[in-house]
C-alpha cells in the first residue's frame, strides 16, 4: 500500500514519463542516443537525490520512497532509471563517508541533477572478485598517482564524479582505498563504449588512467577502507536494481495484458485462451512477490536493520522475475512481440543486465547461503 507522499510522486512520474520519456525512447534505443536534457528534468523534479539530506539539496525521503520512484521510471526507460540509481548510490558514499568538505563540494551538483555520479569498482580480470582489483593508487607529496583500468563502468562518459576504487596496500580487500575522480582530471580517459544488448541510452564505458593525480582531499574515508564503501553501497544497489526490476516487469505484464485482450484469433480475445491466462497469472504473482521482498528490503534499510540476506533476496527474485516475465510478454504477443513494432522486445533485452549487476544473481545466492549457514550454525 502506497503512502499519500509515494502516491502523488507515482501521479507525477506517470505524467513526466509519459509526456518526457515515451516519446524519444524507440528512437533512443536505436540511436543509443542518451538525453541530458531529460536527466536535468528528473533533477528539477526534485528526484535526482531522492534519499540525500535536504542540506545538499536532497530530498531527505527514504529508500522505499526511492524504490517508488525508480520502479515508476524503469517502466519506461530502464537506462534513465539505472542512472538515477547508479548516481544516487555515489552520492550515498560521499553522505555516508566523505567529510564535510567533500559533501559541500560534491553533493549539491548530483542532488540537482545537474550532473551525474558514477561508481568505479569491475575490472577486466575482477567482476565477481572485486577483491582482486589490480588499478594501483601511489601515495606521492600531496596525493595520490592512479594507474589502471575500470570496466563496464554505467554512465561512464557522461558522469562528472566518479567514485573510483583502487589498491593502496597490500593484496586482497584490505589493501583497496576509495577516491573521487573528477571528469577531466589529468590522465584520466576514456576508452572504448560497450556495444551492448540492451541499456542502450545509457552509456557503458571503459575508465583509463595513466598518471593521474588526485589529491589527498579526494580521498574517502582512509586508506584501506575501499573495499568496505564499496560493499556498503552494493547492499543499497541490490536493493535500487530490484524495484528497476519490478517496475521493468510490471510494465511487461501491463503490455502483454491489454495486447491479449485486444488481439483475436479463433473469434475471441486471445486473453480467453487458458494456456495465457495461466502464463499471465504467474507472471502477476511473480512480479507481486518481488514488489513485496523489495519493499521487505527497502523497509528494513529504512529502519537500520541492514538484512543483507532479505536485499540479495530481492535483487535476486526481482531480477530473475524482470527476465522470466519480458520473455513471456514476447511469447504472448507473438510474431510482433519479436519485432521493434512493440517494446516488448526491448523490455527482455533491458531485463538480462539486471540479473548481472550489482552482484551476478549466483553471487547473491552465495550471500545467501552464507546467512542460512550462519543462522543454522548458531
Amino acid at each position: 500500500m502506497l503512502s499519500e507522499l509515494q502516491l502523488e510522486l507515482k501521479n507525477q512520474l506517470v505524467r513526466f514519463c509519459s509526456d518526457v520519456i515515451e516519446p524519444h525512447m524507440e528512437e533512443d534505443d536505436k540511436s543509443e542516443n542518451f538525453r541530458m536534457d531529460i536527466y536535468n528534468k528528473i533533477g528539477e523534479l526534485g528526484l535526482a537525490g531522492v534519499t540525500l539530506p535536504e542540506e545538499y539539496g536532497g530530498a531527505g525521503l527514504s529508500y522505499e520512497d526511492l524504490c517508488v520512484v525508480l520502479s515508476e521510471i524503469a517502466k519506461s526507460s530502464v537506462s534513465y532509471a539505472v542512472t538515477l540509481s547508479v548516481s544516487t548510490m555515489s552520492q550515498s558514499i560521499l553522505n555516508d563517508f566523505g567529510t564535510e568538505e567533500q559533501k559541500k563540494k560534491y553533493l549539491p551538483s548530483l542532488t540537482s541533477g545537474e550532473e551525474i555520479g558514477a561508481f568505479a569498482l569491475s575490472e577486466s580480470h575482477s567482476g565477481s572478485d572485486a577483491a582482486a582489483l589490480k588499478t594501483t593508487a601511489k601515495k606521492v607529496e600531496g596525493g595520490y598517482i592512479l594507474n589502471g583500468t575500470k570496466m563496464w563502468i554505467s554512465s561512464g562518459g557522461i558522469a562528472k564524479t566518479y567514485i573510483v576504487m583502487a589498491r593502496t596496500g597490500e593484496e586482497g580487500h584490505r589493501g583497496i582505498s576509495a577516491f573521487i575522480v573528477r571528469d577531466g582530471a589529468q590522465g584520466f580517459s576514456y576508452g572504448k563504449k560497450e556495444q551492448k544488448m540492451g541499456w542502450k541510452v545509457s552509456p557503458t564505458r571503459e575508465l583509463i588512467f595513466e598518471n593521474c593525480f588526485v589529491s589527498d582531499s579526494d580521498l574517502l574515508k582512509e586508506e584501506g577502507f575501499g573495499f568496505k564503501i564499496a560493499l556498503a553501497a552494493l547492499d543499497k544497489g541490490r536493493i535500487t536494481i530490484g524495484s528497476i526490476a519490478v517496475g521493468l516487469a510490471q510494465r511487461a505484464l501491463d503490455e502483454a495484458v491489454k495486447y491479449s485482450l485486444e488481439r483475436k484469433q479463433f473469434n475471441q480475445p486471445i486473453f480467453e485462451f487458458q494456456g495465457l491466462q495461466f502464463m499471465m497469472a504467474e507472471m502477476a504473482t511473480e512480479i507481486e512477490c518481488s514488489r513485496l521482498l523489495v519493499e521487505e528490503a527497502a523497509k528494513n534499510y529504512d529502519r537500520g536493520h541492514k538484512n543483507q540476506k532479505v536485499a540479495c533476496m530481492a535483487k535476486l527474485k526481482a531480477t530473475d522475475t524482470a527476465m522470466k516475465v519480458t520473455t513471456d510478454a514476447v511469447q504472448i504477443l507473438g510474431g510482433v512481440g519479436y519485432t521493434s513494432e512493440y517494446p516488448v522486445e526491448r523490455f527482455m533485452r533491458d531485463a538480462k543486465v539486471l540479473q548481472i549487476v550489482e552482484g551476478t544473481n549466483q553471487i547473491q545466492k552465495v550471500v545467501i547461503g552464507r546467512s542460512l549457514k550462519k543462522e543454522y550454525t548458531k
